[in-house]
């Protein structure tokens, strides 16, 4: 790739992941759109490599207290850390089978702009209703496990390009009652387990195709992806209970009618 297509990608990849917008759709646009050579599995598993390394250091403090409290259970101490780090884990447990049994049928499948632009309009309608209609005074700590069961069923829905794993479990949370920002932590928290997952397949599949690797693209497109991603966790937690979800559901109805005046002039 050229040096404007990793740059372009990586920030993509960053900005995207953790916004209720879909990655997969902005990832898979460019070469629908711009007619770009697919970026390979190699630079894939290195940007979201970098998304992951941001979420990560960003919670650090409750990963480590998430993951202290889970092991101190094991000698029969509860804690509110130990309570929310079992609900963390029962939301990741549905896409497991989900996404195995679906990965071919997607990556086949359903990567079509066609799709997108459903999918996009949608989750973008879903995510307004929640807003709106949301009581948003639940905290993320009192995350029961029935609700953690049911929106980590509804992050399954995120298999499909354009719906946003991020936006569909906000969506999800928002419905159950929680407050804006307690739905934002719960889906970044969730992304943990979900991105490093994806990035484990991606690397076996990697190691097993026995292909060229530009150590140098894959670098970069991990450092951009790092800093675009961290950058974005940021900024996303500091003014959503202000600005609220209507900025990110505008975006997904205007992606969906430039995507679709651009299927219209090219058929």
């Amino acid at each position: 790739m050229e040096l404007i297509q990793i740059i372009f990608l990586s920030l993509v990849q960053g900005l995207t992941e953790f916004l209720p917008i879909s990655s997969s759709a902005h990832l898979i646009l460019p070469f629908s759109v711009l007619g770009w050579p697919d970026q390979g599995l190699a630079f894939d598993t290195a940007v979201h490599l970098g998304s992951l390394l941001a979420v990560v250091w960003y919670f650090r403090a409750d990963v480590v207290q998430l993951t202290t409290g889970f092991v101190q259970q094991i000698g029969g101490t509860q804690t509110a850390h130990s309570r929310f780090a079992n609900n963390l884990l029962i939301a990741s447990l549905p896409l497991i089978p989900v996404g195995f049994l679906l990965k071919d049928i997607v990556e086949t499948e359903l990567r079509s702009v066609h799709i997108i632009i459903a999918t996009t309009l949608i989750f973008g309608l879903l995510l307004l209703i929640a807003d709106r209609w949301g009581k948003r005074n639940i905290v993320e700590t009192d995350l029961s496990w029935k609700g953690a069961l049911m929106i980590g069923v509804s992050q399954c829905f995120a298999l499909i390009p354009g719906t946003s794993r991020s936006g569909v479990t906000m969506s999800c949370a928002l419905f159950l009652g929680y407050s804006r920002e307690a739905a934002s932590r719960i889906s970044f928290l969730l992304s943990i387990p979900a991105i490093a997952g994806a990035s484990a397949l991606k690397s076996w599949d990697l190691l097993t195709a026995d292909l060229p690797i530009d150590w140098l693209s894959l670098s970069l497109g991990l450092g951009i992806s790092f800093v675009a991603a961290y950058t974005c966790i940021r900024l996303f937690l500091a003014y959503i209970n202000r600005i609220g979800f209507l900025p990110f559901v505008i975006y997904r109805f205007a992606l969906a009618a430039v995507l679709f005046l651009f299927v219209t002039m090219s058929s």
